[in-house]
Parts: C-alpha cells; structure tokens; sequence
C-alpha cells in the first residue's frame, strides 16, 4: 500500500500591492536616514566645465589651422552661408509683391485657387505686421535647412525603406536625435560653425531630417508587396521598380515627409536666434527678454502665419496628386496658366513697386496687447497669483525637496526599481546609467530642480490632455470642434507658447510650466482619442449589452484597453514637456534651462552650458526608456491575452462583466 497522501500547506505569496508598499516602505525610511547626504551640492567651478572651456578654446584657436576645419568643415559653413545669401537674394530681388505672387501661384498650381489665395494672403500679413525683412530671413534660413534636410533624408529614407539592415541602423541614431531637446544641438553647433546663419542652418537641418527618413521609409515600405512584385517578374530591375512603382505610389506619403520636415525645420530656426540666426526668432527673443508680449506677440503671430502657409501649400502638393486623374487635361492647362500669370504679375510688380513694405499698410498689436497683459495684472492677478502659488508651494516646491535632499545614489536606486517593474530590466538599467552619468557631471541639483518642473509640468498635461481626449472620443461634434484648435498649435514654434504664458503669469517657474502645458497637449489630445476609439466595437457592445453605463464602460473598459494608447500620449507628452521647459529658462524656469542660455550669453559659462546641455539629454533618455518599455510591456500583455479568437472572446466577456459589477 502507498503511504497515505499529506496535504503539504503552502504559504500563499504576498499579494503584489503588498510588496510595492514595502518597496516604497523601505525607500521612505532610507530618505529618512540618509537625508541631507551625498546630495551633490551644485558647484560652478568644477573641472569638467573648465575642461569643456579648453575644449572650446582649442576649437577656437585651431579653425583656421587645423585640416578638419580648414578643408571640411569650414567650407561646409561657406557653402551653407552662400546658400542662405543666394535665397536672401532671391526674396529681395523678387521684393514683396513677388515673394506674394509666388506664394499664390504655387499654391494654385499645387491644391487650386484657394491654397494659392491662402499662400498669397499669408505673406502679405506678414508684411502688414511690419516684419517683412524679418519673415524674409526667417524664410531664407528655412528653405536653405529644409533643402538640404531633404537631399539627406529623402535618399536615406528611400535605401531604408528597402533595406531593412539599413533601417535597424539608422532607428536608435533618429531616436537620439529625436529625443534630443532642441537646446541640445545649439552648444556643438556653436562651438564648430561659429555665430551666425550657417551654425543656425546645420542645427535646424539636424533638428528637422529625422521626420525626412522615417516617413519616407514609411511610404516606400507601404507600397504594396504584389505592386512590387509584378513589376520584377515583368523583368525590371530595382532601380526601375524604385522609378515606376515605389516612388509614384509613396509620393503622398513623401509630401508628408516634406510637410513635417518644414515644420520642424520652422520650429527649430526660431530657436537659434540664440546662436546669431537672423530674423523673426530675434524679435520673440527681444520681447521676452526685455517682457514687451506685444512685440513678441507680432513676431509670434508672424511665425504661426507662415507656418500655416507652408503647411497648406505642402499638404496641397501631396493630397493633389491622388485626385489629378479626376481633372481635365484643359482644365489643368487653365490653373496652370493662371498660376504663371500671377508669379509673372507678381514678379513684375516686385521689380517696379518698393522694395520695402509700404509702412502705410502696417499694422501692429503690440499696444492692445501691452495693454491687456496690463489690465490682466492689475484685475486678474489674485487668480493667476493664486493658480502660480498653488502648483508652486503645493506641488513644486515639496517634490523639488524630495529629490534634492535625497541622495543621488537612492534616487538612482528608486528609479531602476520603478524601471524593473514597469519596463524591464533594459530600459531600467539604462536609466540608471543616465541618472549616475548626470551625478557624474556635476549637475545634480540643477537637474533635479529640472525633472520636478518636467513632471510636474507632465502631470498637468495628462490631465488636461486626457480630459479633452475622451470627450473628443465620446462627442464626434467636441472632436470636430476641437481639430482646427489643435491643428494650429502643432504649427506654432515652441517659442511662441511662451508669450501668452508670461502674459497670465510673468517671468517665472510656473510660467514654463504653463508654456508646456499648452505645447505638449495637442499630441497627448490626439493619442488619448485615438486610443479611446480604437477600442474593439465588439468589447463596447458586450459591456452595453450588461447594462454599463457610459461611466462605467470609460473607466472599466475603454481607458484600461486603450493603455498602450495611453502610455503613448504619456511618452510624447513627457519628450515635449522636457523640451519646452528648458525653453522656459529664459523666462526664469532655472534649473538646467537656465544654465543653458547662461552658457551662451556668457563666454567663461560655456562649459556649464554644454555640460547642461548633455544633461537634458540624459533626462529626456531615461523618461523616454521608461514610458516606451511602460508601452511596450503593455502591449506585451495585450498580445499575450489576446493570440486566438476564443481568448479574445473570453476577455470580452470578462470586460462586460467587469464593467456591469
């Protein structure tokens, strides 16, 4: 006879609340004990910032002597430099009425009369605000970016998107580049092509060719494989397929390359008026330094206007070629003639008419709205005061003495810990490898003062994100209403939030805070939406069927299955937050931001602002680790429920039920 069973009792295993209460447990009184400890106080007279000072100088001393300068990158400065001058030229040989005219007949060429009435419109605002000469130079540098952004990208984005070695290459050094804050490339750019229109033009072309590569991939792997197919069996070969095939069928998918390449590129030259870039950038630059918001409101209006302009005329361009076959050859030959009358008008007039804008037309908002920053501060101030108090002493101020007084090494160790549990072990150890190379530069502090804005900064914008996110999920009549709002600020440069900004709030930390907000919303808007409605109908309707009401079936089923989703809009919000409060350090943000703009306006602080520079991008590295390894366990999860039809079914079920109890 066999021995007689005995039920062995196990302990049951520790629910996992319980061991995240310990963890953060044993944190809490680690911060208790070691308070105060190697918090690695900030100290401007370190020798790595004296070291990146003699890397400086030695790139000053050696650039007239040195081969690399001498017959490489110094030439690639003056070629850039004439390129930026040919355009200039250009714009002020065809003067204003035929930048104007030009603008018009390309539009119409391109997407019809009313994109060209939108080209010609745009322009002549610009000239009616008094910035003609400004918007010139800001176009001159854009288009000389743009054009060499593209002779880049668009072949490297072709060769990736057929060869999928090339693309596995290229992603992790676009993700770098990408997640760089633009401040980021201002310091090297500086440092090798000087002061000027050519360092301005090498770090937008940098800023802005990412979007050339990875979109013009897109479009060439999008091409159907039986298209591609057929052409080789018929004997082509695959520079053949590439001309009659692959590039006529992407060329909508290539205009949007170009359009957000233009964006960028918009976006970035406003930035570098901080290294020497002519144009609109100076004059946002002016007025906030000096807090005139109208002027700064003028040139910001400016920028948008051109924006929208080059927006519409690219987005025309690609949407047209999809609808050509449906247009009369007569009719074509018509626009097409029309739109060379115009140039030719134009063109004329720009030879016979002033050069300048007539100054009779000119109008400016500068005094309205230099009165109304004035009467919210003298009538709105108890509220904006207040809103400014609240984050700052009750959100700010206790987080910032949380991680400053901490010690670094137990941050590093809380951060790994949240990393192991929400991403994995990759992406934690690599933002703890960016949190020690940070102790390692001697910007601690600075750093940490920085990373409360940008969470602070972050949680705002979730919740006004999510907010109007699911009521553009839940309202189609909300979401129509609210596209155009947020179609007009994904074109604004990030420069631009901060002049309503320092109007409600003036120069200081919240200010940033609040000029981030209003950037970083728009995508996490558009994310949060996407997600919501991309929901399976099938999950929706079970849980109806159980009797859930549309609460209900928001928080039991919709935001939980829409959580890659979620954590997407979460990862860019963070990424454009990061970048748009270092901007704020010119309106008294601080932190890292401000060490930035010190090292380029003073010359023994270059090294503390390269130094700074780094940093933002160590933190802009481990926040984006952290959010995309977030997206990609959850999207794990997901694949791992849902691999077979009867699964997915059960799990509908389950979510009915769920959302009913």
């Amino acid at each position: 006879m066999s021995a007689p069973a005995t039920a062995v009792r196990r302990r049951a295993p520790l629910p996992s609340w319980a061991l995240y209460a310990g963890a953060a447990a044993v944190l809490a009184v680690l911060f208790l004990v070691f308070r105060g400890r190697s918090v690695l106080p900030h100290d401007d007279d370190i020798g790595l910032f004296h070291t990146l000072n003699d890397a400086r100088d030695w790139v000053q001393d050696n650039k007239n002597t040195h081969p690399v300068f001498l017959y490489l990158l110094n030439y690639v400065s003056i070629g850039i430099g004439h390129l930026v001058d040919a355009l200039t030229s250009i714009v002020e040989f065809l003067g204003w009425p035929g930048v104007v005219g030009a603008a018009g007949a390309t539009g119409w060429a391109a997407s019809g009369w009313r994109t060209g009435l939108v080209g010609a419109a745009g322009f002549l605002a610009i000239g009616v605000l008094g910035l003609w000469e400004d918007g010139a130079e800001t176009l001159a540098l854009t288009v000389a970016a743009v054009l060499i952004a593209l002779v880049v990208g668009l072949p490297l984005g072709i060769a990736a998107g057929r060869a999928d070695r090339l693309r596995r290459l290229l992603d992790p050094v676009l993700d770098a580049m990408q997640i760089m804050p633009a401040f980021a490339y201002l310091a090297p750019m500086a440092l090798v092509f000087g002061i000027g229109a050519p360092s301005a033009t090498v770090t937008t072309l940098i800023y802005a060719v990412p979007p050339a590569i990875r979109i013009t991939a897109l479009g060439i792997r999008r091409v159907a494989p039986a298209s591609v197919e057929a052409s080789e069996s018929l004997g082509a070969t695959r520079l053949q397929t590439l001309r009659a095939v692959q590039l006529p069928m992407a060329v909508s998918t290539i205009m949007l390359a170009v359009n957000q390449t233009i964006m960028m590129a918009l976006a970035m030259v406003v930035i570098t008026a901080l290294i020497g870039a002519p144009g609109l950038g100076v004059t946002i630059l002016d007025g906030l330094q000096h807090q005139n918001v109208g002027a700064a409101f003028d040139a910001g209006l400016a920028i948008v206007i051109l924006a929208i302009v080059l927006d519409r005329l690219t987005r025309g361009a690609g949407g047209r070629g999809r609808g050509r076959a449906a247009v009369s050859s007569a009719r074509r030959r018509a626009e097409l003639a029309g739109a060379a009358a115009v140039a030719l008008a134009g063109a004329v007039l720009g030879r016979t008419l002033p050069r300048d804008f007539p100054e009779s037309l000119n109008f400016t908002f500068t005094k309205p709205v230099n009165e109304l920053t004035g009467w919210i501060e003298d009538n709105l101030s108890w509220l904006t005061g207040a809103i400014k108090d609240a984050v700052t002493y009750g959100l700010l101020n206790p987080a910032e003495k949380v991680l400053t007084e901490a010690p670094w090494w137990l941050v590093v160790i809380a951060v790994v810990l949240a990393g192991l549990r929400l991403c994995g072990t990759r992406a934690a150890v690599t933002a703890g490898a960016c949190l020690a190379a940070i102790a390692a530069l001697g910007l601690w502090q600075h750093s940490m003062k920085t990373l409360t804005s940008v969470v602070a900064a972050a949680l705002l914008t979730l919740a006004v994100g999510i907010a109007l996110g699911v009521g553009a999920a839940r309202s189609r009549w909300f979401s129509a209403g609210l596209r155009p709002v947020l179609d007009a600020a994904q074109t604004l440069p990030s420069f631009v939030y901060l002049v309503p900004a320092i109007a409600l709030f003036g120069a200081s930390r919240f200010t940033a805070i609040a000029a981030a907000v209003i950037y970083a919303v728009p995508p996490v808007v558009r994310l949060v939406e996407d997600g919501l409605r991309g929901v399976p109908a099938t999950v929706v309707e079970a849980a109806t069927a159980s009797g859930s009401t549309r609460r209900q079936l928001l928080w039991k089923v919709r935001l939980p299955m829409a959580r890659r989703g979620l954590l997407l809009a979460a990862n860019q919000g963070i990424v454009m937050v990061l970048a748009m409060v270092v901007v704020g350090g010119m309106v008294g943000a601080g932190g890292l931001g401000f060490d930035v703009v010190t090292g380029f306006s003073q010359t023994e602080d270059f090294g503390l602002g390269l130094a700074a520079g780094i940093a933002i991008v160590l933190l802009g590295v481990m926040l984006d680790r952290l959010t995309q390894g977030a997206g990609r366990t959850a999207q794990a999860a997901g694949g791992r429920g849902g691999s077979s039809p009867h699964t997915r079914h059960r799990q509908d079920n389950q979510a009915s039920r769920h959302a009913a109890g």
